[in-house]
């Protein structure tokens, strides 16, 4: 693996990390807060500057099965941290059912990009090897 692809997967381990550590809390408490928001915007920074490397670090296309997976669920943290900072600049701290089931699955479609490129990654380093 090249050492660009190196860093992308350390950097989306850190939003990986990033996200969790805003949306555990806040599924838990249905409650958001200043850290909430802070770990879920530095995720989402976090998750761009990553698919932006493994893009840049690829040597295949960007349009992949896999890629649109990633896509789709960097989309999905990106509109949660929108409709939950709106809801922040709003004064409301707790969250509605509604977004916090949309929270739990946009965690949980980018959760199952981050496994799949993961499992991916793998199989494709035995292939070579």
């Amino acid at each position: 693996m090249n050492p660009i692809l190196h860093i992308a997967v350390f950097v989306v381990t850190c939003a990986l990390l990033s996200y969790s550590f805003a949306v555990i809390p806040a599924q838990r408490k249905r409650r958001i807060s200043k850290s909430i928001l802070t770990f879920l915007t530095i995720g989402v920074v976090l998750d761009v500057t990553a698919t932006a490397l493994m893009i840049w670090g690829s040597k295949h296309i960007p349009i992949t099965p896999h890629g649109i997976l990633g896509y789709s669920a960097l989309a999905a943290m990106v509109a949660d941290a929108v409709l939950l900072w709106k809801l922040h600049m709003r004064n409301e701290t707790e969250i509605p059912r509604k977004l916090h089931l949309y929270t739990r699955f946009a965690y949980g479609w980018w959760v199952l990009a981050y496994v799949a490129g993961a499992m991916l990654a793998m199989f494709m380093g035995k292939a070579k090897g």
